[in-house]
């Protein structure tokens, strides 16, 4: 049996900002309210909609809707739609502005501060019709952007779950202990973690792969990791380090101003964990704009060959 295609004539984006409108809220009335039209118009245009489908995507009933398999199917395709859309009027009016593309890159600090200025530099030089906005971020919170839609290329750190995303080695980082310069701990060139486990510690938030990262290890050694403070940033880990709450563990790129002025000094661990991978990541489902693309394959480039021309709009 052929299966007839859905004439395009008969769909429109109205029509499936309506559908989607009303798939999230479950009501019709709902729906047509959030999209500026009369309930019988929007009646009609469903209707119009599942008979252009051939399958039935709403079941009616006095408490509202609920939506069938072929409407859930019908949802996530709608909504792709509205993101190609979206991505499509976005790099209009950069172009319109004068820009030839528009990228929204989101790193974790020690990419941001070791990796990534260079790289970056080069590529604004070669493509300077390309505007970049740059967000300094948690692992856990650029995931989540790129599946959101808010990022368009992110780097991370590798353990951070990353479901639904393409994902390429960047760059190797360095974690180390960082401790006061009078702290036992301090005299050491070179530490195990499982024995820096009779100390206090200072880490980040929830949502942090590093935090992950050190509890896991803690657990593995069968120790407990005595956390003391949780701040939200590297910065503040310092701070609270230098003022002698604890010791941390940090990426070395992001203390290597710190710890002379601070009073602080950088231990480095013998741990494997401790040498970890940076990833560049972006949504497996979303398909990146040219300048996206382009941006994330210099990133991609040996880090020898950074700084070399070639790159072409």
């Amino acid at each position: 049996m052929v299966k007839s295609p859905i004439n395009p004539a008969r769909v429109d984006f109205v029509t499936l900002r309506l559908f989607c409108a009303v798939v999230q809220t479950g009501s019709i009335t709902k729906g047509a309210a959030q999209c500026h039209l009369a309930l019988s118009a929007a009646s009609r245009r469903l209707s119009d909609f599942e008979a252009a489908t051939g399958a039935q995507l709403l079941e009616r009933s006095v408490q509202g809707v609920s939506v069938t398999p072929a409407g859930h199917a019908a949802a996530q395709h709608a909504m792709r739609l509205f993101q190609g859309f979206e991505l499509f009027s976005n790099e209009l009016a950069d172009y319109a502005e004068g820009y030839r593309g528009h990228v929204r890159l989101w790193a974790n600090m020690s990419a941001l501060t070791e990796f990534l200025p260079q790289a970056l530099s080069d590529f604004m030089a070669h493509q300077p019709g390309i505007r970049v906005d740059i967000e300094e971020q948690l692992s856990g919170d650029i995931v989540r952007a790129l599946l959101d839609g808010l990022a368009d290329i992110g780097v991370f750190a590798e353990g951070t779950p990353a479901d639904g995303l393409t994902l390429a080695p960047f760059r190797n980082d360095e974690l180390v202990l960082l401790c006061p310069r009078a702290h036992p701990l301090a005299k050491a060139r070179k530490v195990a973690f499982a024995d820096c486990l009779d100390h206090d510690f200072i880490g980040l938030n929830r949502g942090s792969s590093l935090l992950e990262l050190t509890s896991r290890a803690a657990a593995e050694s069968g120790r407990p990791l005595r956390m003391r403070v949780q701040v939200r940033s590297f910065d503040a880990m310092c701070q609270m380090i230098a003022a002698q709450l604890g010791v941390g563990v940090l990426p070395l790129a992001a203390c290597k101003e710190t710890p002379g002025p601070r009073g602080l000094r950088a231990v480095r661990l013998i741990d494997s964990w401790a040498q970890r991978q940076l990833l560049l990541g972006y949504s497996a489902s979303r398909q990146l704009s040219a300048a996206a693309r382009m941006m994330a394959d210099h990133l991609l480039m040996p880090a020898n060959s950074i700084g070399r021309p070639g790159l072409q709009p």
